[in-house]
């Protein structure tokens, strides 16, 4: 019950804040929206141009856990998934309140957890990330980045946005995930936690593959039958 009074509490407020206390919306604001989606990026920092994407990528490392983390809850993880592709934490925030701690996975990986589970896609994602941060850095004017964050609410709350995604991953699901897997080193769950971005991100790199121990146990329990 604590758990969703928290959760609720954190996406009403977030809603409140977005839509009453953040700056107000610039005039150019869906016009720049469509050129980030569209890879229109002539004369616009590249700072946003790296934060955009990176919103984008932060959906991937939550799907990662949230498709494995949702075979045990009554609600499915995926539409929650799917809709944080567009609006990031405000999507994900319900899940978490409504979700129970899930420490096993039961039955076959389907063809998406499989996907999902595979170092490969954790390498994937940590490149491209690494790519969009240098290119952000490298190019970006920061001080144009604070004024815009100051006057634009699309800046700033996706700027909120990120950092609620940073901090909501290793608090309600990183845990969980690595018990699933049979991990219990703290240190580890402290080193990736207090890594925004990256810490998640190699530890999708390195984390063992998830074990289908239902599916062990139900062979078991046919072979006992047969015999």
């Amino acid at each position: 019950m604590l758990q969703k009074i928290i959760y609720f509490s954190l996406w009403i407020g977030f809603i409140t804040y977005a839509f009453l206390l953040a700056p107000p919306n610039q005039p150019d604001t869906f016009e720049l929206i469509k050129n980030l989606s569209t890879g229109q990026w002539q004369g616009i920092n590249p700072l946003v141009i790296a934060l955009f994407n990176i919103m984008g990528v932060w959906p991937l490392i939550y799907s990662a856990v949230l498709f494995v983390d949702g075979r045990g809850q009554k609600i499915p993880a995926w539409p929650f998934a799917t809709a944080s592709f567009a609006v990031g934490a405000f999507a994900l925030l319900p899940y978490l309140a409504l979700r129970k701690p899930n420490q096993q996975f039961e039955g076959r990986k389907n063809a998406a957890i499989k996907l999902l589970d595979s170092r490969v896609t954790g390498i994937f994602l940590t490149v491209a990330a690494a790519i969009l941060i240098a290119y952000g850095v490298r190019g970006g004017d920061w001080g144009d980045f604070v004024q815009q964050w100051q006057t634009s609410r699309f800046i700033h709350v996706m700027s909120l946005d990120f950092g609620f995604l940073a901090l909501l991953f290793p608090v309600a699901l990183l845990g969980d995930d690595m018990a699933r897997r049979g991990w219990t080193n703290s240190q580890l769950f402290w080193l990736i936690a207090l890594i925004p971005l990256f810490g998640p991100l190699i530890y999708l790199c390195v984390r063992p593959p998830l074990p289908e121990a239902g599916v062990e146990n139900i062979s078991s329990q046919q072979k006992t039958v047969a015999n």
